[in-house]
């Protein structure tokens, strides 16, 4: 997700879908929250992205690139936060990286976990590479 969020920040027109699409599964994620402050945190999150979309067609270009932008390094970061959180310093034994490790037991769980860290953080950079080489060829 964080890959698809920074690629489509290089475009206007990608932006303007990628943060319809943001807003569209806020819209559906209502119907399963839980309690009122995760519906207003979601009717926030989409006010302020459709404001942005409004803001970006009407006055100023390139605000919803940087909003899709923050989006997706903002997801990546709590990712690689929650990655070395939950499976690098703490190894728990109904984890991802302990079920990892019982199908390959040459991989320990905290190698396993480091190993998800490399790939998340090779998405990152491939989606970067990419949002930039989208930005320079239009």
């Amino acid at each position: 997700l964080t890959l698809v969020f920074v690629v489509l920040s290089g475009d206007r027109v990608a932006a303007t879908v990628a943060a319809g699409v943001f807003c569209a599964g806020m819209v559906v994620s209502l119907f399963f929250a839980p309690n009122r402050v995760m519906v207003g945190l979601t009717l926030g999150f989409v006010v302020l992205t459709v404001g942005f979309i409004l803001m970006d067609w009407l006055v100023v270009t390139p605000f919803l690139q940087f909003l899709t932008l923050f989006y997706g390094v903002f997801i990546g970061s709590f990712s690689m936060y929650d990655i070395y959180d939950d499976l690098i310093t703490r190894t728990v034994e109904g984890s991802d990286a302990h079920a990892c490790h019982q199908l390959f037991p040459c991989c320990m769980p905290r190698c396993v976990g480091v190993q998800f860290a490399l790939v998340a953080l090779a998405f990152q950079a491939g989606g970067l590479y990419l949002a930039l080489v989208w930005m320079t060829s239009t």
